[in-house]
């Protein structure tokens, strides 16, 4: 039995944040297969077209992948699996996968990557390499990656001219094929410096929409954990005054200060970039829509399916 039905609004929850709620609405959420396969129906705990990202993690069975994007597809939400370049072979691996994922869960967007290992299996390096296939054409929406702290990765700097330049090239990219697209990126526990990292891409020219990454309700000690294996810049100190106060040692970490926070800059400034939020359930899938829940997530339908 469900413990909560979308499809019944006498059951829902007011929010408590009419601001939050607002900007929660189109909300996304991150899985992996086998993070997946502990949810016995997504029905019962998203709402209906909620788009539900796919981690594709290096060594992962590509159908594994494609069964939890069909089992998505069939609870009524939108797949969109990860493609990191690092980890592809050649294009010949690449057109298997999205004829898999188009045949079995007709799938039409996807999250594009460069990947996390520094050496890469095959000839692809970038996600800009995997869009010139022609593979993705037909696709109607690709997201990128964004880095509101930076990314070590590409540079000591946290290769943000590195980054600018292709959000540049992507953009263009997406607006000569007609594919409409985003940035996601990766979490961070503290509002300045997304605001300001935000600004500075309009100040670029990148008029790309944001979806903002968000660590979903955890224990500090496993977000700590996250933070540091991700590369989670300045906003870590967050977490970390956190873990110096014993009384909280123990709770639960929510995100909920931080959502407050961008939800009321939204409001002041309706050009924000931020458009929609992105959870990564670090603490567990459920504990993350249940909060989501809680906040207005199940409000509204998302808004930013095409």
């Amino acid at each position: 039995m469900a413990l909560f039905d979308f499809k019944r609004p006498a059951a829902r929850i007011e929010p408590v944040n009419g601001q939050v709620a607002a900007l929660m609405r189109g909300f996304s959420m991150e899985v992996m297969p086998r993070t997946a396969e502990k949810i016995a129906d997504f029905r019962s705990i998203l709402p209906e077209g909620t788009r539900v990202y796919i981690a594709h993690i290096d060594g992962t069975p590509i159908a594994d992948m494609a069964a939890t994007a069909a089992r998505l597809r069939q609870a009524g939400m939108e797949p969109m699996p990860h493609f990191p370049a690092r980890i592809i072979a050649d294009r010949r691996e690449l057109a298997d996968w999205v004829a898999r994922y188009r045949g079995e869960a007709d799938v039409r967007e996807a999250l594009m990557l460069g990947g996390s290992p520094t050496t890469p299996k095959g000839g692809f390096e970038s996600s800009m390499q995997l869009m010139e296939t022609g593979l993705f054409d037909d696709f109607r929406r690709l997201h990128v990656a964004g880095h509101p702290e930076g990314n070590r990765d590409i540079g000591p700097d946290g290769g943000q001219a590195e980054i600018l330049q292709a959000l540049r090239w992507k953009e263009d990219f997406a607006r000569a094929r007609g594919i409409e697209m985003a940035i996601v990126t990766q979490f961070a526990f503290e509002a300045a410096p997304i605001i300001a990292w935000a600004k500075g891409l309009r100040r670029e020219g990148i008029d790309l929409p944001v979806h903002l990454g968000v660590a979903g309700p955890a224990k500090l000690q496993t977000l700590i954990k996250f933070a540091i294996a991700c590369g989670v810049g300045p906003s870590l100190r967050v977490l970390q005054k956190r873990a110096k106060d014993v009384s909280k040692l123990l709770l639960p970490f929510e995100p909920t200060t931080l959502v407050e926070e961008l939800a009321a800059h939204k409001v002041a400034n309706p050009a924000f970039a931020v458009e929609a939020l992105h959870f990564f359930p670090l603490g567990g899938i459920k504990t993350n829509t249940d909060w989501t829940r809680m906040h207005g997530g199940a409000s509204a339908q998302p808004a930013t399916l095409n």
